[in-house]
């Protein structure tokens, strides 16, 4: 459900919490039905003790989604939302897939090597390339690769984590890019997905295609 009125919050609170994702967690739960910032989060996954800014706030943000079940919504599901605007509209989760696989150590040092140390994502013929601990251009922050199933774990969670063909390497951005859109090792789509990120125009333009289809068919 989506509010019926855009309100922001104005949490200026310091959060405590051991990790980013329940810093980030605890900021959302205080302010259920409100808008909050990318500025907010940020200022509340910021390391308490040392102030240090969050490295991938972003991906710890998706994960509330996929791996917790929480509705957060962007500008992609709720269109008064400008870009960097979130709102968890209610507490409910959803139900999940099974816990993530994750590979080996000696599985993700092969990984690594296979990457030279950089990140894997293609698109349009080209590779990000961004190396471990480079600064990210684009998103800002250190780049931190962390493994990622090349068959989505929303279609297979039982990747093998001691085989490194099934992995590849990404930085943060393009862990949180990726969103299980499509599945790297047989090309499946997932097309609602794709629909959620992609414009209002898009939509649309979808839309009355579908309309289209489905009153001649």
């Amino acid at each position: 459900m989506i509010p019926k009125k855009k309100i922001y919050s104005r949490d200026t609170s310091t959060y405590e919490q051991k990790s980013v994702s329940k810093r980030i967690e605890a900021l959302f739960l205080n302010n259920v039905g409100l808008v909050v910032t990318r500025d907010q989060i940020k200022a509340a996954a910021k390391n308490p003790l040392t102030g240090q800014d969050p490295e991938n706030w972003h991906q710890r943000l998706s994960e509330l989604r996929t791996d917790k079940g929480y509705t957060i919504l962007s500008n992609r599901d709720w269109s008064k939302l400008a870009p960097q605007e979130y709102c968890l509209p209610h507490t409910k989760l959803r139900a999940k897939a099974a816990k993530r696989v994750i590979p080996s150590r000696k599985c993700w040092k092969a990984i690594l090597l296979a990457a030279d140390d950089s990140c894997q994502w293609r698109a349009d013929g080209m590779v990000c390339g961004l190396k471990n601990g480079a600064i990210d251009p684009v998103g800002g922050g250190t780049v931190r690769l962390t493994p990622d199933h090349l068959t989505p774990h929303s279609i297979d969670p039982k990747s093998d984590p001691d085989d490194a063909s099934h992995w590849q390497a990404l930085c943060g951005r393009h862990q949180v890019m990726k969103k299980n859109f499509w599945d790297s090792a047989s090309g499946k789509f997932n097309l609602l997905a794709i629909l959620q990120a992609s414009s209002r125009a898009s939509k649309k333009e979808a839309y009355d295609f579908l309309k289209q289809y489905f009153s001649t068919n």
